[in-house]
């Protein structure tokens, strides 16, 4: 929220508008008036025009005043199109010529008018007002010594008017003229669909009247007249506005002196929380004060002449005031940032309860123990999955199966091996002995060996053309080393071969 204070200093009489602005939202909250006269003098005049609008409110965050056109110049300077972004640079040069006074000594801000000039081959309207520097110097300090804030900024005669488009749609009725009249002179802006075209001071206004009606008269059609000479078009209205709009008859000798309809200016179109009706009895007399306040707005309409070596630098103490609200919004950060963290703490703690509930079902399940501990979970799984390598060096190899079957055949029995074949620790025994009883005993002894398993005979037949019987002999080789996580293969492990062990033909 912001509170914007505009203070329209004029001869006889201060007045103050205040405007508060939030989100999207402008509202009206105080209007003050003082004379001159009855304060004393000028600074305090100002400071109790501005306490009567500013109120329960205390202070503002911004002040804007302005300088009387009187003290000031407006001119329309034609330029090349060619020279739309050098606008800064050219100007100078083409001000020099057309002032009386040494540009040096001046400040100046302009407006690029949407309309184009065809005379002389020049494009570019810009509508540019000039004050001298000491003018402006001596309104800023005024106004700091009376409010111990200087302005942020410095309107220039009728121009702050313009702010209030936004709130009076008949600013931007076609062509209008709006006549600020004051004590000793009055200003006239013309505006044309809501876009300020020409302006000029008078020296004429409330002082004298009614004696001075028909030179005030006769001022405002010469005014009228040069605008239409530079290529204006007729206006449509005239809205009066400042003390002397309520001069009575005024409207009247106007509009019949004019050939003009004239209306006094009506307040703006916004909200106007605790004004009192007397307050906003005489809106038009305001209307500079609150053009101005609105003129601390993003988009300001009138001309600010604080420029170049005057323009406004917000220093520490505006960074001072700001202190309380830059703490509490930092303080809104934070907690802001403290709940989004614990937010997603509590998100994700819920989320590990969930995993860990399905954890513990699926390891009840599939492992047969329930459990929520991912690295105890991963134990038994690498329990029930894990596969010691196997030695590639079995403990007992076809080697130690032909020396232990010549250990287990006694060397009484005749025996012959016509075949020995070992694959993936399956042997299978082709051999030829007396009698099948021979082939039983070498069968029992076979499966009374430790590394020796699953021992069978699987046929018997009787040779052809002798007596012997044919057998086919069947066993595994699997020690106890050989078991799954059993102990690796010693030297001493495997079945001890004699070294003159054999198979001998014919035994």
């Amino acid at each position: 929220m912001s509170i914007w204070l505009g203070i329209d200093i004029g001869t006889t009489a201060v007045k103050a508008a205040v405007i508060r602005t939030a989100y999207r939202k402008v509202q009206l909250v105080g209007l003050g008036s003082v004379d001159v006269a009855q304060a004393g003098a000028l600074d305090a005049a100002i400071a109790q025009a501005a306490h009567l609008a500013l109120g329960a409110l205390g202070s503002a965050d911004a002040i804007a005043a302005s300088v009387e056109g009187v003290r000031a110049t407006v001119r329309t300077i034609g330029l090349p199109e060619s020279a739309h972004k050098q606008i800064d640079e050219v100007l100078p040069f083409e001000l020099e010529s057309a002032l009386p006074f040494d540009l040096s000594e001046a400040v100046f801000d302009y407006r690029v008018l949407p309309s184009l000039k065809e005379t002389k081959g020049e494009e570019l309207s810009v509508l540019v007002g000039v004050a001298k520097t000491a003018d402006v110097i001596s309104r800023i300090e005024l106004v700091k010594g009376a409010m111990q804030m200087e302005p942020e900024r410095i309107g220039l005669g009728a121009f702050p008017i313009a702010n209030m488009l936004p709130f009076l749609p008949v600013l931007a009725d076609g062509v209008v003229a709006v006549v600020d009249i004051g004590t000793v002179s009055s200003d006239v802006l013309i505006m044309n669909n809501g876009e300020p075209v020409f302006a000029r001071t008078v020296g004429v206004g409330t002082k004298g009247l009614p004696g001075t009606a028909a030179k005030l008269a006769r001022e405002l059609r010469t005014t009228i007249a040069s605008h239409r000479a530079q290529g204006g078009e007729v206006h449509g209205r005239i809205l009066l506005c400042g003390g002397g709009a309520y001069v009575s008859g005024a409207e009247a000798f106007l509009s019949t002196a004019l050939e003009a309809p004239v209306e006094v200016l009506g307040l703006p179109a916004m909200e106007t929380p605790g004004l009192l009706p007397e307050s906003t009895a005489m809106p038009g007399r305001f209307a500079k004060a609150i053009g101005l306040a609105l003129g601390l707005g993003p988009r300001s309409m009138g001309l600010n002449l604080r420029k170049g070596p005057l323009a406004f630098e917000r220093g520490f103490a505006w960074i001072k005031e700001k202190i309380p609200l830059l703490a509490g919004i930092a303080a809104v950060i934070v907690v802001s940032f403290l709940f989004s963290a614990w937010s997603q703490l509590y998100a994700r703690s819920k989320e590990k309860a969930v995993l860990e509930s399905a954890l513990a079902t699926v390891t009840k399940e599939v492992l047969g123990e329930e459990t929520s501990d991912p690295a105890h979970a991963s134990e038994l799984l690498s329990m029930q999955t894990a596969i010691n390598d196997e030695d590639p060096l079995p403990h007992a190899d076809a080697f130690d199966v032909m020396v232990k079957l010549s250990e287990l055949i006694p060397s009484s029995m005749t025996h012959d091996i016509e075949e020995l074949d070992i694959q993936k620790q399956h042997v299978v025994v082709h051999g030829i002995v007396d009698s099948i009883p021979d082939a039983q005993a070498i069968q029992a002894a076979v499966a009374a060996e430790r590394c020796f398993s699953d021992s069978k005979i699987t046929r018997t037949t009787a040779q052809v053309g002798g007596t012997s019987q044919k057998y086919q002999l069947e066993f595994d080789i699997k020690c106890p080393e050989d078991v799954k996580g059993g102990a690796k293969k010693s030297a001493s492990a495997a079945p001890a071969a004699s070294p003159a062990a054999s198979v001998p033909e014919g035994k």
